[in-house]
């Protein structure tokens, strides 16, 4: 089973290849939101880096989100563009679940965060359990200052993953009981998709392309743009 993973949910974009022996091959970048010139590319890349010609897929992996409009667009477009161009099934997985993934060793509560831009940020909580970690909470949009009241309210300890921790860390730097992860692991990871999709395909939870779903939690920018100014109108 070859699987290919595409990430496009934050500033970061990228894609990898891997399947039951690992990660074959997976590339990043983050070049001010030019995610659809350089998808095609990259998944060229990591073809020719792992040896696999197209034809080999076997599945199609995407980030589904929470995350930016336009990154999850050009993301869920490209890989429905592949798996059906391919014949073959997709798998979404959740941006937030990418994040909480590389720290599923640790025994705290884990808070996976992306900026969402508008001084907002998407967030959902997970919980270690044995070959990795749960979601015990929905994926939702607050503010970072709500947030860190949640968090001070629960008084667990807790470690916050993602770029939304990163630029809100004057918010939750002194919180009682919680830290942050390291800066590196602050994208969601293509790599990661592979991984987790894998997973599930040994499960058989597979979706044909015309039934994948983005997961947004608000309206664009220049809708919600839009609805500012009628209001004032």
């Amino acid at each position: 089973m070859i699987i290919l993973g595409i990430e496009s949910a934050t500033a970061q974009v990228g894609c990898a290849i891997g399947g039951h022996e690992g990660v074959l091959a997976s590339i990043h970048s983050a070049r001010g939101r030019r995610h659809a010139e350089n998808l095609t590319p990259q998944i060229e890349f990591v073809l020719k880096q792992a040896r696999i010609n197209m034809n080999e897929i076997s599945v199609v992996a995407v980030d589904v989100g929470p995350g930016l409009y336009t990154g999850l667009r050009v993301g869920v477009a490209t890989a429905v563009s592949v798996a059906f161009g391919l014949g073959v099934p997709m798998i979404g997985v959740s941006s937030l679940d990418l994040l909480a993934y590389p720290v599923r060793h640790c025994s705290k509560l884990i808070v996976a965060t992306i900026d969402a831009r508008r001084g907002e940020i998407f967030h959902a909580d997970y919980r270690q359990v044995p070959g990795g970690v749960q979601r015990v909470s929905e994926p939702s949009v607050s503010t970072p200052d709500d947030l860190a009241a949640e968090l001070q309210a629960h008084g667990n300890e807790a470690i916050l993953v993602g770029d939304g921790a990163v630029r809100y860390a004057d918010t939750f730097t002194n919180l009682r009981g919680v830290e942050a992860a390291e800066p590196s692991i602050a994208f969601p990871s293509a790599a990661s998709i592979v991984q987790l999709a894998h997973a599930k395909a040994l499960r058989e939870e597979f979706v044909v392309p015309t039934e994948l779903e983005p997961v947004y939690l608000r309206k664009p920018d220049a809708v919600e743009i839009e609805n500012q100014k009628r209001r004032l109108l």
